[in-house]
């Protein structure tokens, strides 16, 4: 069985806090960005991802966020609630703060690239007061992502939510998520990351992302099991260590460890998988399955995502995962 214990009286399965914001994916795929004339609008942003992705396995979801007093905030709020996500804690920025945009480039299925526009985005105005304690206290499980991390007053809302987490016996799931630009140094980022990663139960992230939250520290060979068993002393139960193609290996705190399954799958793009993988594993840690079981389930949710155009439109149904990997095992 997994290890992590879930309250199975919380009325709610899951809980995102974070970062939503407007994915514009190419159409003209195989090119370089200077060349691209059109884009495609989805939600986007990790945790909305992932959030969507749970909605989409069958799971309750809501998310703790900002979105910016717009169009595009606007879209995200309907987007989130047409697909069954509470979003009683989305709320507006009144600052005129913008909406986050993502341009993705697709110049192959194994070359894409993004183009973030991150300044004064209202994902990262989010504020401590604004985190409804009874939401992350209704949930099973709560999904921080590293991205939020990255400035005030957002950071201290990802605190406040941790806190609730804790007061309320809420298990508590870390993505990384790291992305470079929105940090002002590599002693900050190491510093926040480390300090919110031993508050959660569950942690994923790739193995430069980890890499990243030891570089101050030399007594680490920067190994999987010497990474997992560190957090280990603190309340980690699970640690997620990706390594892209090559896949990805659980540590559990009971000493066992466990790799990923791999699908074939007709690549259009690489971003996305994480979050359809982290959807996947966490979906089925919520069942109550064995960590490899997890991993299979998010394997496959991720291979169905990079066969597609989109992020958050290709999160797939329980039933698509279960078709695909019956369909890959009858092809073994």
């Amino acid at each position: 069985m997994g290890t992590i214990v879930f309250n199975e009286s919380k009325p709610i399965d899951f809980v995102a806090v974070g970062r939503l914001c407007i994915d514009l994916n190419a159409n003209e795929i195989n090119r370089p960005m200077e060349e691209t004339s059109t884009f495609t609008k989805y939600v986007g942003g990790s945790p909305a991802n992932i959030c969507i992705g749970m909605a989409r396995l069958g799971l309750k979801a809501g998310f703790v966020g900002k979105v910016a007093d717009d169009q595009m905030g606007r879209f995200i709020v309907r987007y989130l609630t047409d697909n069954g996500i509470d979003t009683r804690n989305v709320v507006t920025d009144r600052t005129g703060a913008v909406t986050g945009l993502a341009f993705t480039e697709i110049k192959s299925p194994t070359e894409c690239s993004i183009l973030m526009y991150r300044d004064n985005t209202a994902d990262l105005k989010l504020e401590a007061n604004e985190v409804q304690e009874e939401l992350v206290a209704a949930a099973k499980l709560l999904l921080i992502s590293g991205t939020a991390l990255a400035q005030s007053p957002s950071r201290e809302a990802v605190f406040q939510a941790l806190e609730y987490a804790r007061r309320h016996g809420v298990a508590v799931a870390f993505d990384l998520d790291y992305r470079p630009y929105t940090w002002t140094s590599d002693e900050e980022t190491a510093a926040y990351y480390n300090l919110a990663a031993e508050k959660c139960d569950i942690i994923i992230g790739t193995r430069e992302e980890f890499d990243m939250m030891e570089r101050f520290e030399s007594h680490l060979a920067h190994n999987d099991s010497q990474t997992a068993a560190k957090w280990f002393d603190y309340k980690a139960q699970i640690v997620i260590i990706k390594h892209g193609k090559e896949g990805s290996i659980a540590y559990a705190k009971d000493g066992s460890s466990h790799r990923a399954q791999s699908f074939q799958a007709k690549v259009i793009k690489t971003f996305g998988a994480g979050d359809s993988y982290a959807a996947g594993f966490l979906y089925g840690l919520l069942q109550g399955w064995p960590i490899g079981r997890c991993m299979t389930y998010g394997s496959a949710a991720a291979a169905i995502v990079v066969s597609s155009h989109s992020c958050s439109d290709a999160m797939p149904t329980a039933d698509q995962v279960n078709r695909f990997i019956e369909a890959s095992s009858s092809q073994i």
